[in-house]
């Protein structure tokens, strides 16, 4: 049987492809037909796990909707550690998770499984880690031109390269009109996730994401856990925010070590059979 199961977090979606219920090639093709709104199941992209190691170790893969994949993601961390635990692949409460990005650790907060804590490990500014053409430096404060704009970007990695625009004033328009340029900037060697930030107050940000290989998204862990870092290294904000995001809130605490922390809820949308034809 071709079972299929779809979560959120905070309208963030994905589904999750266990390999026991996949009798079919994970390949571009398939991903872009599965993940597409219309002909497909419609989902920010698709976890294909788990796979287990020799020595027990968990991991699974994080595949965008456009087939590429992704080295890490906030809430597809959370929605998979539900998944674990919603099929008894897991019964301790912490739980350490293998991404192409690097370890996670997962603490489950409640019963449900719903409220769910990640360290999504440690940030770094430095261009060779993120992926930024030129010398190598901390990508600080730098402009780029997008179309008609200048932008005085920051940008980094916690796994997956993210770049982070602070303004004044968020608008509705900005992020889809300058979000796909500049995840296909030519600075960025492998393209970028993009957040447009705006400081609510020393706790409080709200932010606008550009995901790459995914489009306009309503919310995002690892963008959620960039943003609150550039503020935090920017000393707009202190080490514990709430990331507002359009599909809900995340908290993000970050450690003097720039280790990242986060907290969020997730959802289980519906389990199904995939019928179309691949």
């Amino acid at each position: 049987m071709r079972k299929i199961f779809k979560y959120e977090a905070l309208g963030n979606d994905y589904l999750v492809v266990d390999p026991k219920f996949c009798d079919y090639e994970m390949n571009e093709k398939n991903i872009r037909k599965i993940c597409h709104r219309n002909f497909g199941c419609g989902s920010d992209g698709i976890l294909f796990g788990p796979f287990f190691d020799s020595n027990n170790n968990i991991s699974f893969k994080i595949l965008n909707p456009d087939g590429s994949e992704a080295e890490k993601s906030g809430n597809g961390i959370r929605i998979f550690s539900k998944y674990l635990r919603d099929n008894r692949y897991v019964k301790e409460d912490n739980v350490k998770l293998l991404t192409k990005g690097g370890e996670v650790f997962v603490t489950y907060l409640n019963e449900e499984n719903t409220l769910i804590k990640v360290s999504m490990g440690k940030v770094s500014f430095n261009s060779k880690d993120i992926g930024v053409k030129g010398n190598e430096r901390e990508v600080i404060n730098e402009t780029i031109k997008v179309l008609d704009k200048e932008f005085l970007i920051t940008s980094l990695t916690i796994g997956n390269p993210h770049t982070v625009s602070i303004f004044q004033k968020l608008d509705e328009k900005s992020i889809h009109k300058y979000g796909p340029y500049i995840e296909n900037h030519e600075m960025f060697i492998n393209r970028t996730n993009v957040q447009f930030v705006e400081v609510l107050d020393r706790n409080t940000i709200k932010i606008k994401i550009y995901e790459r290989g995914a489009g306009y998204t309503l919310a995002s862990g690892s963008s959620s856990c960039s943003a609150a870092s550039v503020c935090y290294k920017h000393g707009l904000v202190d080490s514990n925010v709430i990331v507002k995001c359009d599909g809900g809130d995340i908290q993000i605490e970050i450690k003097e070590d720039g280790t990242v922390f986060m907290i969020g809820e997730v959802y289980e949308v519906y389990e199904g059979v995939l019928k179309m034809k691949l």
